[in-house]
């Protein structure tokens, strides 16, 4: 139930801090004193959009606030808050909407701020407001079998069902998007197939590139390494000195040995002769690489071939599959190979999810199957629980009846359903296509009256449902109004005297000037005498007679 509701700065409302008791609230007001204006608040509550036309005159921002009483035991609504990390006060929700004047908004539930769509969640399992164009849900089929459902006591069963249908719905998308892919990749297997083949039979490796392209310059000019290195080695290895051949190796050790007999009498030799030996000892290791390179060098025009064959291959592989490197033609192959592994694997797939299809569908065929038999079990005292109400409310002759049929596999199930009407007895046909305007609204009255006891609904506001009816008609409509009251909070926004007396509070809406030339709305608690004056005044008009006055509180007693 609300509590309390707090609005500031809304379009005319200032300031507006009040509380609510838990059965029977009346709203009353004359035409244009700002209800609807009340009921937009409530609906930022229900998680409406907004922008800053909603702010008042006054301010930068606006404030709407409801405290709500929830069943403490109410688990789902417990795990709605849970999933959207909301602590759960015993059963205590606050609700605040904050919009700017830049039109942004903000959401909390309990002090945490949450999007938007948890509000519509939420607001669903708190306020339920039922306009005079609500009777167009009449026509809709869902709502129909959704009301044979809460008599038939089927909630939690189509809860389950609903669960059970949208697995179905998740694994035959899946099942089609699979299906997609695998015929995408059918029509291009052969020549995926033919594309990994010419990269796999390649047998490519990382840094090949480079290597083959260095030893392709290197045969290249093999001839010129070799004679290079030929003439480094001679140079090396021969030296003319005195008209005999040295090598330079054997020139340096002779050299170091001469230096070696006088070098007791000059101490500054022996750093020198240590110099020349190492010297002598690094030569002959350059010489010994130089003598490897140069043997290992090989002139080979028919290696030659082989490299430069080697890489207008792996040229022609990148230019085909648009690669820059041989890492890329690699990933390329392996992708391939992915796609044509993965074809089985996904054939394999596809078999396990029809299986479960057919399974999960198996099961919502029963489901569905004693869904069709509760509800066929509830449908006579449903039609007569209904025209029952709807006789009461002076239709003596009206007939409501119900028409199941089969139907395929759907959402709610197998069952078609029709709500039939006629307000003579005879001949009834479809509500949508016989029912006035007055008719309707009663039908309705007793839809919702209906559900008020058999379902756990959340706060029921009537926004003028009592349009198009009056006299004891509307002095009916006001007691199944106020028999409502006993299972749950309602409020009623009426302008009939007959619904207005039924109420255990009555609140007015009002319009007035706040002394520096604006408009404000205002709502207050009326007290027995004032209520009493304001059914008189919907009674008669501006002019209060004493009859009018005699005649409300005839109405209140």
């Amino acid at each position: 139930m609300l509590r309390k509701l707090d609005i500031r700065n809304y379009v005319l409302i200032d300031s507006l801090e009040i509380d609510f008791p838990g059965s029977l609230v009346i709203i009353t007001g004359q035409t244009g004193a700002g209800k609807s204006i009340l009921l937009g608040a409530l609906s930022l509550l229900m998680g409406v959009k907004a922008d800053a036309s909603v702010i008042g005159e006054a301010s930068d921002n606006c404030v709407v606030e409801g405290d709500f009483d929830v069943d403490a035991q109410d688990t789902d609504l417990r795990e709605l808050l849970d999933e959207n990390d909301v602590d759960w006060d015993d059963g205590h929700i606050l609700i605040r909407r904050v919009i700017s004047s830049k039109g942004r908004s903000r959401a909390f539930v309990n002090d945490s701020p949450v999007a938007l769509q948890v509000l519509l969640k939420l607001s669903s399992r708190l306020l339920d407001i039922h306009s005079q164009h609500q009777t167009l849900l009449l026509s809709d089929k869902g709502f129909q079998l959704s009301l044979l459902d809460y008599f038939a006591g089927n909630a939690q069963k189509i809860q389950e069902y609903k669960t059970e249908y949208q697995k179905f719905l998740s694994i035959r998308s899946e099942i089609s998007s699979l299906e997609e892919t695998l015929d995408r990749a059918k029509r291009d297997a052969a020549y995926n197939q033919a594309r990994l083949e010419r990269l796999q039979s390649a047998s490519l490796r990382d840094g090949e590139v480079e290597e083959l392209e260095a030893e392709q310059k290197q045969l290249e000019n093999a001839g010129a390494i070799k004679e290079s290195l030929f003439n480094a080695e001679h140079i090396i290895s021969s030296l003319t000195f005195n008209g005999e051949e040295y090598s330079v190796m054997s020139a340096l050790k002779d050299a170091r040995r001469s230096l070696e007999k006088v070098s007791d009498y000059v101490p500054a030799i022996d750093p020198l002769v240590q110099r020349l030996e190492s010297s002598r000892v690094e030569l002959e290791d350059i010489f010994s690489e130089l003598s490897q390179i140069n043997s290992s060098t090989v002139v080979s025009q028919e290696r030659l071939d082989e490299v430069d064959s080697r890489l207008s291959l792996i040229y022609s592989l990148m230019q085909s599959f648009s690669c820059s490197t041989v890492t890329e033609l690699i990933s390329q192959r392996d992708m391939l190979a992915s796609e044509v592994a993965d074809m089985s694997s996904a054939e394999e797939k596809l078999q396990a999810l029809k299986a479960s299809s057919v399974a999960v569908e198996s099961s919502l065929v029963k489901m569905a199957a004693d869904l069709s038999v509760r509800r066929k079990e509830a449908a006579e005292p449903f039609m007569t629980a209904i025209q029952s109400s709807i006789r009461f409310l002076e239709m003596p002759e009206a007939i409501f009846r119900i028409e199941l049929e089969t139907i395929p596999l759907g959402k709610n199930g197998t069952d078609g359903i029709s709500f039939l009407f006629s307000s003579t007895g005879r001949g009834p046909v479809d509500v949508a296509k016989c029912a006035s305007g007055g008719e309707m609204s009663r039908i309705m009255l007793a839809m919702k009256a209906m559900m008020a006891r058999y379902a756990s609904m959340p706060t029921m506001i009537f926004d003028e449902i009592d349009t198009g009816v009056s006299g004891s008609v509307a002095d009916k409509m006001g007691s199944m109004i106020c028999e409502m009251g006993k299972y749950m909070q309602v409020f009623a926004i009426t302008h009939l005297p007959q619904v207005a007396a039924k109420g255990d509070a009555h609140y007015l809406v009002s319009k007035s000037s706040d002394g520096s030339g604006r408009t404000v709305s205002k709502i207050k608690r009326l007290s027995d005498e004032q209520r009493v004056l304001e059914i008189a005044r919907m009674l008669s008009g501006s002019v209060l007679t004493e009859a009018a006055i005699e005649n409300a509180r005839s109405l209140l007693s």
